[in-house]
């Protein structure tokens, strides 16, 4: 290691503190000290060696230390003075290193009664009440050593009722070691009071002055008058605000807004986000919206924290605990987004929440539901229903979810029964009691916010809680055929629990779960422990193909197809140029690469990037779909390439997919003529997209668009439904939009496994014999094993079919969903049309799962017709 000193302006440390007059002094100094040892060294009070020829070495011994002696001493003198520089420098430049530190906080002045000039900040009132404030906040800080040696400016921000609350910021520039006891220092609650001066005739007290750290970016100097207001709401009226150019034009970039929200004193005010659509929240530095219940950017009294994209329906609502918000907006990303449209009103504040329900049952929730809770309550409901029964809570909805906040603990928000917390989001649950009455108390703290809950209460015999039904551990009633099907339909598996399982039609699990026999050795876990895969799975050294056969594990990735079915090679950590197969993906430039469902996957792995092109589909407009439980209906825009067709004279008939701007593919059994009507005609169809409720077809945003041309495949069967798939070719070209928008085609490699989860969509019939619903429906089911698919279905399946359901029923298509998508959520969210609904026998019901027309078998017949 090679170590040199030099003491140059340069090089000399200086901490913020230290001018130059101090760094000439300490040249002069060290100059100095060397001219004074030099002048030493001349007078004889040092000499140390005397350098001679080689052949008098044994002089040299004789005559001075020995050479490794000089050595040591050498490399001593050079460790001490390198381990003084190093603490020099650690003195002068980190220790002192300076911090910016910017603490958002409010407090109150008990003795001023509110003015309504306070509310305008150029009035003379605010500049004289302001200047008070940060007189009394410069001498709290001087008794304080930690913050007022620090502080270098405060600012008040806003005054609102309550005698008066200041909202303020302060700044500090601190060694960084001092930051963290600065923060403490400013969340503790103080009191300090200004003496009366000549011509004032009382004391100026301020209480609770409290302040926290926050981002340097939220302090605006000098605000951006493009979206910065203070707005003040009109009884009964509601106040509208936007991100400056919405709809027309995005937001600006860099920017850092905010909104001042005021109602009258003693009222709350209700907010709303009507339209919202920010950059992601995945993207680095993502924009950033903050609702405040104070008129200070404090992060303890932040009631949410919004940014990407919301569907119109998902509630946006929230409540303040006092007369005031603030919302405030920073921007950090040059991506252009439309913003946000937000109204808000004032409304009376509670005078009380909770109260005394003694009927036999009834329903409660939380305040203001479905909008959020304000922070800030307290609830008690005391339940107690008659003639000596027993009470029960079914809580159907109960969103009562935090940030950072662990699962398991409920240190914020709450809802306490007999002693126990619950928090956090949770499906339908049931608590019961021993007696006839229940005490339910709910509890917000002052920050964030969510939806709540919704519960009813019921009374009940202890003896018997579901009569004639299966009685949940949680108290859920269920029905008896339930119990012991292979599926949790308690919360709490206790349907599932003690079973006998049928040794002709069940599987016992390891775990003493009962499945379906059809479950066993297709793909999936389903008894949680693996016991059902165990019995199938291939011998040590081995590798399973998704086939089912077993290959040596040295033929995975080793560029071959061995499996025959490509699955030793579409897991493989790197991409390869293998041998082509029906099985690989096959690049525009007619290589094959070993990765499975390559294609829009947001990777390149085609040297020629064709893997990656025409890859603007399959995405929706809407990051934040509604939290629906137990629902089946769509949200607007949540599956913009779902089309409704409807025939002359009869209305909606059967579902599409949009997969250009000018072609659609549906099934081919909807353009089957009959005796009394040609739906092969072309004519009669017409196609609605952008359609969420039926009855609402000229809603904006709906495009209706007539059919020009009709193409089913040339093998279709109207007997067997194989080959069951159609294109449509339209009059003129769609409009993408928020609610239009194409979904991708997959490859006819792409594989959707056993097990994978898919949504179908449509305004088919709700239950079997019912009626078409006029909501877009959706419904989650997997796929099923082809083996089992044929098992289930015999001598009636093909290659061109799949199914996908349940076999427990209760989830499937039905009539009025034929041609229907098949969506299927892959990497990086996009989505890829797996299939088409086409046949099934009746809906939802057990071991009858769907079929569907497998869309990959298609991909090539698909681009022969429609260049797609």
């Amino acid at each position: 290691m090679k170590l040199s000193l030099s003491w140059s302006s340069q090089n000399v440390p200086v901490s913020p503190r230290v001018g130059r007059e101090d760094v000439a002094g300490r040249l002069l100094w060290w100059e100095s000290l060397s001219r004074s040892a030099s002048v030493q060294n001349m007078n004889g009070w040092e000499e140390g060696v005397e350098f001679l020829p080689v052949n008098n070495a044994k002089k040299v011994e004789k005559q001075g230390p020995r050479r490794w002696v000089l050595l040591v001493a050498v490399l001593t003198g050079i460790l001490l003075l390198s381990l003084t520089a190093g603490l020099l420098v650690w003195h002068f430049q980190y220790r002192n290193a300076r911090v910016q530190k910017v603490f958002n906080g409010y407090l109150r002045i008990t003795n001023e009664n509110f003015l309504d000039a306070y509310e305008n900040s150029n009035s003379t009132e605010f500049v004289s009440l302001a200047k008070k404030v940060k007189e009394a906040l410069k001498l709290l800080y001087s008794t304080v050593p930690v913050l007022g040696p620090y502080h270098k400016e405060s600012v008040v921000t806003a005054f609102s009722e309550g005698s008066v609350i200041a909202y303020y910021w302060s700044e500090f520039s601190m060694p960084w070691h001092l930051a963290e006891e600065a923060e403490r220092a400013m969340a503790e609650e103080r009191v300090v009071t200004l003496p009366p001066r000549a011509r004032a005739l009382k004391s100026f007290v301020l209480t609770s002055v409290v302040a926290f750290p926050t981002d340097p970016r939220t302090v605006q100097r000098r605000q951006d008058s493009r979206c910065s207001s203070a707005l003040h709401a009109r009884s009964g009226q509601q106040s509208r605000f936007t991100t400056p150019g919405f709809p027309d034009s995005p937001y600006p970039a860099r920017a850092r807004c905010q909104w001042t929200l005021r109602g009258d004193a003693g009222l709350v005010l209700s907010l709303t986000f009507r339209s919202f659509d920010v950059a992601s929240c995945d993207e680095r530095g993502s924009d950033l919206v903050m609702v405040y219940d104070t008129l200070s950017p404090v992060e303890p009294h932040a009631v949410v924290q919004l940014c990407g994209t919301y569907s119109p329906s998902y509630n946006l609502t929230f409540l303040s605990s006092q007369n005031v918000l603030l919302v405030t907006l920073i921007t950090n990303t040059e991506q252009r987004h439309p913003g946000f449209e937000a109204t808000f009103f004032q409304l009376p504040k509670m005078s009380s929440c909770g109260g005394y329900l003694r009927e036999a049952q009834g329903t409660f929730s939380s305040p203001y539901y479905p909008g959020h809770y304000p922070p800030n309550i307290n609830c008690t409901w005391n339940i107690e229903v008659p003639n000596k029964r027993n009470v029960k809570v079914r809580f159907n909805l109960f969103y009562l979810l935090e940030p950072n906040v662990p699962q398991g603990t409920c240190p914020k928000d709450y809802v306490e029964i007999n002693g126990e917390k619950y928090c956090g989001e949770k499906p339908q649950f049931v608590v019961t009691s021993k007696s006839s009455k229940i005490t339910v108390h709910f509890h917000s703290d002052q920050s964030y916010t969510d939806r709540g809950f919704l519960a009813e209460y019921l009374s009940y015999d202890s003896s018997d809680p579901c009569p004639g039904m299966f009685t949940c551990n949680t108290g859920r009633c269920i029905q008896n055929d339930l119990r012991c099907d292979g599926w949790a339909d308690c919360t709490d598996y206790s349907d599932e629990l003690k079973c006998k399982c049928n040794t002709t039609h069940q599987f016992t699990c390891k775990n003493n779960f009962c499945k379906p026999l059809f479950w066993v050795c297709d793909g999936v876990n389903d008894c949680g422990d693996n016991s059902d895969e165990q019995q199938c799975s291939c011998p040590s050294q081995t590798f399973k193909c998704t086939n089912g056969k077993c290959l040596p594990q040295s033929q995975q990735c080793d560029g071959k197809d061995d499996c025959g079915d490509g699955s030793d090679e579409a897991s493989c950590k790197s991409v390869r140029v293998i041998t082509c197969t029906e099985h690989t993906y096959r690049c525009n430039n007619g290589l094959c690469v070993s990765k499975g469902n390559a294609e829009c996957d947001g990777e390149e792995d085609c040297s020629d990037g064709s893997d990656e092109k025409d890859c603007d589909c399959g995405l929706r407009s809407f990051t934040r779909q509604a939290r629906i439980v137990g629902g089946t209906d769509a949200e607007e825009g949540e599956w913009p390439w779902q089309v409704s067709l409807h025939v002359q004279g009869q209305g909606h008939v059967c579902g599409a997919s949009l997969i250009s701007p000018n072609w659609l593919v549906s099934a081919a059994h909807c353009f089957m003529d009959d005796r009394s009507f040609r739906y092969s005609d072309p004519t009669v169809w017409t196609a609605f997209l952008g359609l969420h409720d039926q009855s609402k077809r000229s809603a904006s945003g709906v495009q209706e668009h007539r059919v020009k041309r009709l193409i089913s495949h040339p093998f279709f069967n109207d007997f067997t439904f194989d080959y069951d798939i159609a294109l449509l070719e339209l009059e003129q070209p769609v409009e993408y939009s928020t609610v239009v928008r194409p979904i991708c085609l997959p490859d006819t490699s792409h594989v959707f496994p056993a097990g994978k989860a898919i949504w179908v969509t449509g305004w088919g019939h709700t239950q079997e014999g019912g009626t078409g619903s006029l909501i877009l429906q959706k419904g989650e089911i997997r796929v099923i094993n082809q083996t089992t698919c044929e098992s289930l279905l015999p001598q009636q399946i093909t290659a061109r079919m799949m199914c996908v359901g349940f076999l427990s029923g209760g989830v499937d298509a039905c009539q009025g969903d034929s041609g229907g998508p098949l969506s299927s959520v892959e990497a990086d969210g996009r989505i890829f049309q797996a299939g088409l609904v086409s046949w099934g026998e009746g809906c939802a019901q057990r071991n009858k799962p769907g079929v569907y027309t497998r869309l990959p078998v298609f991909r090539d017949w698909i681009k022969e017709q429609t260049g797609v």
